[in-house]
């Protein structure tokens, strides 16, 4: 209850004070402090997604923004020598407003991507938006199968479905790339499981399905319960380390992050950066007030 009190009162506290809160997982304002970010992570043995701020924009006009804080992003990724992929949401380009739009613009992205050996990963985003990143996934995947990737929610009632239908775009020359995550938009409970073990039986289900069909996984948690999970279904389908990999938020559970890599596990690190900073603290904050209690023990107890 104070986590969730702290986090519903964090958008009406000063930006310098909401800082506090956010700077250990925000990697800073400007591309640079993402690389910069990327770079600090590839020497202790992670690798780097990099996220440019924000979503649900309101205008078309809006979308040159992403599309350029894309591009530029992939170009200067390119000249480090670093396994370092791009993050972006759809609806950042537009994808409530005009589909097509947004679709062309992420296919310049994605498109770009490919000419220079990175990949793209399409986030989901709340349950308005499924259908519509499914889609899209569909669209550019069916094109640029090895340079774009899907996170799935496992929370979502509706998953087991649309596992089916990736596993059916699944092929060697059309491999399909997913991030597994729990989720972490308020929905109702008609579309989503509210229950942790219910939300934890469902993750490693759907882990087991796309591990049974040869699919790549990104297994983002930072739960220790799914973690050791999905050390046994590895073990227990035979995997090498290139057959999937860990990954977690920007300088959330350290720790745990340090303890999968020492196992020899692959590991990749969301790491966000821009202006937006401050909307996306609160309401990752809001949607997930479990996080106030992390971030104030780094504060607090690692300084």
């Amino acid at each position: 209850m104070i986590h969730r009190l702290i986090a519903r009162m964090l958008p009406f506290l000063p930006k310098k004070v909401v800082w506090l809160f956010s700077r250990r997982y925000i990697s800073g304002i400007h591309l640079e402090d993402a690389v910069k970010a990327a770079i600090d992570l590839d020497q202790n043995g992670a690798w780097a997604t990099v996220d440019h701020l924000g979503e649900f924009i309101t205008e078309l006009a809006q979308v040159a923004e992403a599309r350029e804080a894309c591009l530029n992003a992939l170009e200067l990724l390119a000249r480090e020598d670093l396994n370092v992929t791009c993050s972006l949401k759809p609806t950042s380009f537009g994808l409530l407003i005009n589909f097509d739009f947004c679709y062309q613009a992420v296919r310049e992205v994605v498109m770009r991507a490919g000419e220079l050996g990175k990949m793209v990963r399409i986030d989901m985003e709340d349950a308005t938006c499924v259908d519509r990143e499914l889609e899209l996934y569909r669209r550019l995947h069916a094109e640029f199968p090895k340079n774009v990737g899907i996170v799935i929610q496992s929370y979502l009632r509706r998953t087991a479905d649309d596992l089916i239908k990736l596993a059916s775009w699944h092929s060697d020359k059309t491999p399909v790339n997913v991030r597994l995550c729990k989720g972490i938009y308020q929905e109702s409970e008609v579309i989503a499981y509210k229950k942790r073990d219910e939300i934890n039986e469902r993750y490693l289900a759907d882990l087991t399905f796309l591990f049974s069909h040869g699919i790549y996984v990104g297994i983002a948690t930072h739960d220790k319960f799914l973690v050791r999970g999905a050390y046994d279904l590895i073990e227990n389908f035979g995997l090498s380390p290139d057959q999937y990999e860990f990954q977690m938020l920007f300088g959330v559970t350290p720790e745990l992050r340090a303890e999968i890599i020492g196992h020899g596990h692959h590991m990749r690190v969301y790491v966000p950066y821009g202006r937006d900073w401050f909307g996306y603290s609160t309401r990752r904050l809001r949607e997930n007030p479990k996080m106030v209690g992390q971030i104030i023990k780094a504060l607090f107890i690692r300084g």
